[in-house]
């Protein structure tokens, strides 16, 4: 008995260090514990695709939007780490084919904002233009929106093959649609 024991337990090691290695590693990307910018994670279903987007939701606090997401720069689309958005399926990302995969979310905010999808999940300042996936104007933006003091990421607009990802900050609301076939 202890033989069999004894040749099966590197097997057992690799399997629990598998297994740990794939649920850690992005626990290592979002962080866990208190944070001033606590994170926040939304899930939408459009028919069998699932998207899932996880982000940091800094607060306006007295300060202005354009303080803390400047017009015309890249923004990282919360706090702390870059915001992470899933698709189960390829889907259709404001009019653009995007695969099945896991990516980062920026935006740059402006009068009519943009949104980037990027290959490179990392810290949020640490943005590479190389990884962009896509680039797409945003459906519409508005600055008459109900006020907002911690930035929100949600879905609406949904029906069988269609639904709008929502960024909504202070008074600024902008919406992207993602479409499956």
């Amino acid at each position: 008995m202890k033989k069999i024991f004894t040749s099966l337990l590197p097997i057992i090691a690799l399997t629990v260090l598998i297994s740990l290695d794939s649920t850690t590693s992005y626990a290592q990307e979002r962080r866990e514990g208190v944070r001033v910018s606590p994170n926040a994670a939304v899930s939408q279903n459009i028919g069998a695709t699932v998207v899932n987007v996880t982000y940091g939701r800094p607060g306006l606090k007295g300060r202005s939007l354009e303080s803390l997401a400047p017009a015309d720069q890249v923004w990282r689309t919360g706090a702390n780490e870059s915001a992470a958005i899933t698709f189960s399926t390829d889907v259709m990302f404001g009019g653009k084919m995007v695969e099945a995969g896991t990516y980062s979310l920026y935006t740059i905010p402006g009068d009519n904002w943009t949104i980037i999808i990027n290959d490179k999940l990392s810290w949020g300042t640490q943005y590479d233009d190389s990884a962009d996936v896509i680039r797409v104007p945003a459906a519409f933006t508005t600055t008459e929106a109900t006020e907002m003091e911690w930035f929100s990421i949600y879905f609406d607009t949904l029906s069988e093959t269609k639904v709008h990802l929502n960024l909504h900050w202070g008074t600024t609301l902008t919406a992207i649609p993602i479409t499956i076939k």
